[in-house]
């Protein structure tokens, strides 16, 4: 009897090639583990988003597993024998930057954008610096030191016209976000709002149609896919309608001419690369009264629901949930072929910028 490869021969039994086959495919399959969790107010979303994906990735054969995390304690030891992390943390460490230096230290590919791109997008300050260093229109805007909240309140009131948008600076999902219509209220609540959330952005509110527009990338390029309209029945999308969706719609393709639309593609691609993502993002921007669009964020890690707005889009253009969800671990890497951007960010935001 021949021994091939070290293993004796069985004969033509029925699927004994196959076995061998899996087995050995089996082994070489990377072991992927989707983190979900951790300890931000968006953890609630997450789960749903860790779950989901986790599952879309075992139906196309993949080795996947879900960790489900409190903290960073719980990463580490959570990751032993990980090859590649999937991320759908949203907010807090998973999304500021924190776990993907971490991922980075311990040579783990993972998906969504780098360190710094993270930082940026997290912190409103720091994103809207890079965008009007690439001269991407937003709106105007006000930071409110939560030490100091007196003096940005004064000049936030001297500055802008009612009502305007005041906005955690470090929080995603529009927690915390608080329309507010006259300069009394607005001095009234930013003590209190500042007391629990720390520092603060005022912006002026867009009336509106409002976007948004997921970036994937595809062989090594950013590409936007379809328009989302968002249509709600708030003055903004604020974090109670994400989490109900009660009184919102949504349109995919967004009815719109061919031109705004492709204005919009070549704006959310701006912002893309002007806080150097890399994989995808999601950036969320407002048409204002003189058909001017303007970017109001960028979301690194946007959330996968079967309802959120980034599968809503790659369904239009020709991703179901399980495809899109591929499209993105195929974006997976760690080190320095990851983008990290060519901006500078130096210096504080200049008022009203």
């Amino acid at each position: 009897m021949s021994v091939p490869n070290g293993i004796p021969w069985l004969g033509p039994l029925p699927g004994v090639s196959i076995l061998f086959l899996m087995l050995d495919q089996r082994k070489a399959r990377p072991r992927i583990t989707v983190l979900a969790g951790g300890d931000s107010p968006e953890r609630d979303v997450s789960l749903i988003s860790g779950e989901t994906a986790c599952k879309a990735l075992l139906g196309r054969g993949h080795n996947a597993k879900l960790l489900v995390i409190e903290s960073l304690d719980d990463l580490v030891p959570g990751l032993a024998g990980t090859d590649v992390a999937f991320l759908c943390l949203h907010g807090g460490a998973g999304e500021d930057g924190t776990v993907q230096l971490l991922l980075e230290i311990l040579g783990i590919p993972y998906t969504g954008p780098g360190p710094l791109a993270c930082h940026r997008a997290m912190d409103k300050l720091v994103a809207r610096r890079c965008f009007a260093q690439h001269r991407i229109p937003i709106p105007m805007g006000f930071p409110i030191d939560a030490e100091t909240s007196d003096r940005g309140v004064e000049q936030a009131i001297a500055g802008l016209m009612f009502p305007v948008v005041v906005k955690p600076v470090n929080l995603g999902s529009s927690v915390g976000v608080r329309v507010v219509r006259s300069a009394d209220e607005l001095r009234e609540m930013v003590p209190g709002h500042a007391a629990k959330f720390g520092s603060l952005l005022v912006e002026e509110l867009i009336p509106g149609r409002e976007f948004t527009i997921g970036v994937l990338e595809v062989d090594g390029e950013p590409i936007p896919l379809p328009v989302v309209e968002v249509i709600h029945e708030s003055p903004v999308f604020d974090h109670d309608a994400k989490e109900t969706k009660v009184g919102c719609t949504f349109d995919c393709p967004a009815k719109i001419p061919a031109t705004l639309a492709k204005q919009a593609h070549a704006l959310a691609l701006r912002a893309h690369k002007a806080l150097g993502c890399s994989g995808y993002s999601r950036i969320d921007m407002r048409l204002d009264a003189e058909g001017k669009l303007r970017v109001l964020e960028l979301n690194a890690l946007p959330g996968m629901t079967p309802g959120s707005d980034l599968p809503r889009g790659a369904a239009a253009g020709g991703y179901d949930y399980p495809a899109l969800v591929e499209a993105m671990l195929a974006t997976a890497r760690c080190g320095t072929d990851r983008a990290s951007g060519d901006v500078e960010v130096t210096g504080e935001e200049e008022d009203g910028k």
